[in-house]
């Protein structure tokens, strides 16, 4: 999706993208692997993480890839790289920043790591049942996983969530990961995403299947969704 998206919008390649809160790199793992033009930079605080990424996912690239792949550890709000056509801020890791002003100074460094036709690309979540505080299971063929909403506050968005596991063993893996974050709005996200200087945002909004009435996973430029009890939109923020 970014790969065409970014295409559809600025009628050329993307070739040097960013992944912040980048984790394991999975993400700029992927993009090397699709093109020999690309290149890819990540960016992380957690070097435990990164270190993993590196064993388990830069070193299954052919060498050629992987250098064209570099980690970076640093803090996304300071870090300087060279400018990127895309920046990516998935996995709503971008909510970590819980005061506006935080948010906002993110948005701009990223504005300033652009190339002057670059997109930012993030995620974005909502809905009434996303400001509950409830467990959700999915059953896999060796697990189950449950994410789990465990405290949130409406008065300032400060949330706290979790991911576990269990097994058919009977086992379990409780807290596997964990999010505190503040869980911003969409228009909030928009708004300040048009203060820094972004020109333009568009919402991919994901679209119905019209047997099931579930979402089919295929996201359009929307001007008005559908007020579900959960969904998951994407963004693009144009330079």
């Amino acid at each position: 999706m970014i790969d065409e998206t970014f295409r559809d919008i600025r009628k050329r390649r993307a070739r040097v993208l960013r992944e912040d809160f980048c984790g394991t790199a999975n993400t700029a793992c992927e993009w090397v692997r699709r093109r020999k033009s690309n290149r890819a930079v990540g960016v992380d605080l957690d070097g435990e993480v990164m270190a993993w990424g590196q064993k388990h996912n830069v070193r299954k690239l052919r060498t050629s890839a992987a250098k064209r792949i570099q980690l970076i550890k640093a803090d996304v709000l300071k870090v300087g790289t060279e400018p990127v056509d895309v920046v990516l801020a998935m996995n709503f890791s971008y909510q970590l920043f819980k005061q506006r002003k935080q948010l906002r100074r993110y948005f701009s460094r990223v504005r300033e790591s652009l190339v002057d036709d670059g997109l930012l690309f993030m995620d974005v979540y909502g809905g009434h049942e996303s400001y509950r505080e409830t467990k959700e299971r999915t059953k896999h063929k060796k697990f189950t996983y449950v994410w789990d909403q465990a405290k949130f506050n409406p008065i300032d968005h400060e949330m706290t969530c979790y991911i576990h596991f269990s097994f058919p063993d009977g086992s379990k893996m409780k807290k596997a990961f964990s999010y505190n974050w503040r869980m911003y709005t969409l228009p909030e996200i928009r708004d300040l995403l048009a203060e820094v200087g972004f020109s333009k945002v568009t919402v991919f909004w994901e679209q119905t299947d019209e047997d099931t009435g579930e979402g089919n996973g295929i996201y359009e430029p929307a001007v008005e969704g559908e007020p579900d009890p959960s969904w998951i939109c994407y963004l693009a923020a144009e330079k």
